[in-house]
């Protein structure tokens, strides 16, 4: 195979972001399988697609012959073998712990093709950490999307000291055809750019409403009125789930034993109550109430 020519891809994980993933893959002309240890996450990763795409074609943004197209391009399974055994190209989408993603990765190592670049879309987690479970760290890389993925237009795709200018540039393109914009870091960070920037913004949010400076809501009041952002910082923890936020907390502490990376109390309580943002229908907002518009 030319190191471009990228012909199948197999995204791992069916959550909020590996499925939509999958389904950008499938637009972007390359046969897709999109793989979940359990069938029940594959199910209602169909329902979801099919619910989101009906929109698409509402709104004229795609015609029916051309999803139709896409979706025939796209196969559910709970099989990683299957998934990947003639992949060109695999994307993890896996939930946001180091052990978790190196115990995949060496799986994927020994199921795929010598060729096959690893890409993980980690929100913070840099590459070559992943990597050391592999015999290819120059075929492994960041490919950061984005919640949710269909509607946001950016990836972040890091370069380890490891990762070859060919996995960079066959990363860059794969995005490309995905119809979204690629940007590449030329070395790695924890949390790459725009999640360092959000966390400083997230960090210094949570520490004025635990100090009692002003409520969450108003918070978010400000960062939309005087800032103009189009969401506060406490609305997108719920959207992109505040779980998510905690993990990523974790790890930079397991990183740096800088007792500022731990996660917050006010987060810390949230994931332990269960109220995880919007996927479980409260997190710092209640989304049984009609009225929540954040």
């Amino acid at each position: 195979m030319n190191k471009y020519q990228i012909e199948r891809i197999a995204v791992i994980g069916a959550g909020s972001m590996g499925h939509q993933i999958a389904m950008l893959s499938a637009l972007g002309g390359y046969e897709t399988h999109l793989q979940d240890i359990e069938q029940s996450s594959l199910d209602k990763a169909k329902e979801s697609l099919e619910f989101q795409m009906s929109k698409w074609v509402t709104k004229d943004k795609i015609d029916e012959a051309s999803l139709q197209t896409a979706f025939n391009r796209l196969h559910f399974t709970t099989d990683l073998n299957a998934a990947v055994r003639e992949a060109d190209f695999v994307i993890e989408a896996v939930v946001e712990k180091l052990d978790v993603k190196k115990e995949l990765f060496s799986k994927l190592d020994e199921l795929t093709p010598q060729h096959t670049i690893l890409a993980t879309n980690s929100s913070t987690i840099v590459n070559s950490k992943i990597a050391e479970a592999t015999s290819r760290p120059e075929k492994v890389c960041n490919m950061h999307f984005f919640f949710p993925p269909l509607v946001m237009d950016c990836v972040e795709v890091v370069k380890s000291d490891l990762t070859s200018d060919e996995t960079a540039q066959a990363a860059m393109a794969v995005s490309e055809k995905m119809n979204r914009t690629a940007v590449l870091l030329h070395k790695e960070i924890s949390g790459f750019i725009a999640n360092r920037i959000l966390g400083a913004l997230t960090k210094e949010a949570v520490a004025l409403y635990e100090e009692g400076y002003a409520s969450f809501e108003d918070i978010d009041l400000i960062c939309k009125k005087a800032l103009n952002h189009p969401i506060g910082p406490f609305a997108l923890m719920d959207l992109s789930g505040i779980d998510v936020a905690y993990f990523v907390n974790q790890q930079r502490y397991a990183e740096t034993n800088n007792p500022e990376d731990l996660p917050a109390k006010c987060i810390e309580e949230k994931v332990k109550a269960g109220e995880l943002g919007r996927k479980t229908g409260k997190g710092w907002y209640d989304y049984s109430k009609k009225e929540v518009k954040s």
